[in-house]
């Protein structure tokens, strides 16, 4: 796994035993991007597969040497990507990490399904699960033989839950997203989030508890108290979610784009 420098973005590598390897939301910067590529070519890895978790631009890139490897999501991401385009090139261009060139719309995943989820080429023992919390076809990655989680964007000890503002019932959803995971916990050692430190199986049940907490006072419309509001994006982003009941017409709203800052 690896960290890049804006937003404690996280890429994640899994590698078979053959050497063939699985390369999740990679991310960040050009720079970025071509180091992660690099380090894999190295090491001997060879890219069966990218993966994006979900439809956001951050989440959304691919190595300029990996460009003609399989990049796929869930269906309901990619239409939400495929969609929202012209959008998400311009929240990456204005981000200022000169991503924007190395954003592609992945291809959706076979419709084949396996006991317990959708089959990621090549990948039969990667197991996806798909719900509806902060975006479109959000997956949950689990790894069974590493006892691993590569959760997206959730479980983050720096952001509080970030709702899909135009989902029919954004809290209802984020809150079942939360229910899917609790028994995947339970056969985890790692998990990964998508923003933020790696967690053991303790340290992300304890995010779990605290994003439950945090959803239970936004319903309520009581006051965040979340240590993790006092960063400025983050509390931006709880003001936004804490106006917004109901859902909204017009374009999607999801997080409000990263910013250059």
């Amino acid at each position: 796994m690896a960290t890049a420098r804006r937003w404690a973005t996280t890429s994640t590598v899994v590698v078979a035993s053959n050497g063939s390897c699985l390369l999740v939301d990679p991310a960040l910067t050009p720079a970025e991007l071509d180091g992660l590529a690099a380090t894999v070519a190295v090491r001997g890895w060879r890219v069966s597969a990218v993966l994006s978790t979900h439809p956001h631009w951050d989440h959304l890139l691919v190595p300029a040497p990996l460009t003609g490897v399989a990049h796929v999501a869930s269906a309901a991401a990619v239409r939400a990507a495929r969609d929202g385009r012209t959008a998400l090139v311009a929240e990456a261009a204005a981000s200022g990490t000169g991503a924007e060139a190395h954003l592609r719309v992945p291809d959706a995943l076979p419709t084949a399904v396996a006991e317990d989820g959708p089959a990621v080429p090549a990948w039969p023992a990667v197991r996806l699960v798909e719900h509806r919390a902060h975006a479109p076809g959000h997956l949950t990655v689990v790894v069974p033989a590493a006892r691993a989680l590569l959760v997206g964007d959730m479980l983050s000890d720096r952001e509080v839950p970030l709702l899909d503002l135009d989902a029919a019932d954004p809290l209802g959803d984020y809150a079942e997203a939360l229910a899917l995971l609790v028994p995947l916990l339970r056969d985890a050692d790692v998990v990964v989030p998508g923003h933020g430190a790696v967690a053991t199986a303790a340290e992300a049940r304890a995010r779990l508890v605290a994003d439950l907490r945090y959803l239970d006072r936004l319903a309520a419309g009581r006051p965040g108290t979340d240590p993790r509001l006092i960063d400025p994006w983050v509390r931006a982003e709880h003001d936004r979610q804490a106006a917004r009941s109901d859902p909204p017409d017009g374009p999607p709203a999801g997080p409000a784009p990263r910013s250059g800052s």
